[in-house]
């Protein structure tokens, strides 16, 4: 008798077990989303619709990696940033993007321009290391003829010291 009871748990516990593993298929990354209605991607972690054409969307708000002054280095806290647009550009292989490299109004025209081509293929080529196509992405540099803020203090000239990614259609 208690060989059948032993049995029964033994089945029993087999059954939970089973019916706790998860439905999800486990090759499948978090990061890696689902595509959406509207040809962007779900976030399955959040529910966030990641489409750079929709402005709730964080590709549509989150497009600017900024710069300290006179670097074209990509700093830490925009990794994020990339990370994301480099996410839905290895899932929308027929996507493209440009990225605008930008500064400040101090210094010359020239120097301005070949700074801010250093910034955009600075951002172009993070998002190249982290998988996309070369052909998905155009660096290219308004120097300074773009600003965001039009003052003068170091707040304006922080603000246009940036790389923008911005979507082709």
């Amino acid at each position: 008798m208690s060989s059948r009871i032993f049995k029964g748990f033994t089945v029993a516990s087999l059954a939970l077990a089973l019916a706790a593993c998860s439905s999800v298929p486990l090759d499948e990354s978090a990061s890696s989303g689902t595509t959406g209605s509207t040809g962007g991607m779900t976030d399955p972690r959040t529910g966030v619709i990641m489409d750079p054409f929709n402005p709730q969307s964080p590709l549509a708000q989150q497009r600017s990696v900024y710069f300290d002054f006179d670097s074209y280095v990509v700093a830490d806290q925009y990794r994020n940033t990339v990370e994301m647009h480099s996410n839905y550009l290895r899932s929308h292989p027929q996507q493209t993007v440009r990225v605008e490299g930008n500064a400040d109004a101090r210094g010359g025209a020239e120097y301005n321009l070949a700074l801010g081509q250093r910034r955009s293929d600075a951002v172009a080529r993070m998002m190249m290391l982290m998988g996309v196509d070369g052909g998905q992405v155009e660096a290219i540099s308004f120097g300074k003829e773009r600003p965001k803020a039009f003052g003068n203090t170091e707040a304006d000239y922080a603000e246009n010291r940036r790389a923008d990614i911005n979507y082709q259609r």
